[in-house]
């Protein structure tokens, strides 16, 4: 995982396939972010489109290469 900043300055955490928790999904808040800033575990689908966006926080989640069309 790595963070990169969008045009309106919000950060996005960029994902590849190794960060994948099931087909296309990644959970929020990720291993990386600190324990009291916690939320509840939601899982965020990336391998549609290609991004995905927290409903809690509003971290934004990129998979590297773009969207896993028929995965």
């Amino acid at each position: 995982m790595s963070t990169t900043h969008t045009q309106d300055t919000q950060a996005a955490v960029m994902v590849g396939e190794k960060d994948l928790a099931g087909p296309g999904a990644v959970f929020c808040p990720n291993p990386k972010m600190t324990l009291w800033n916690a939320h509840p575990k939601v899982f965020i689908d990336v391998g549609t489109t290609g991004e995905g966006k927290c409903p809690y926080c509003g971290t934004v989640y990129r998979l590297e290469g773009g969207a896993r069309h028929g995965h």
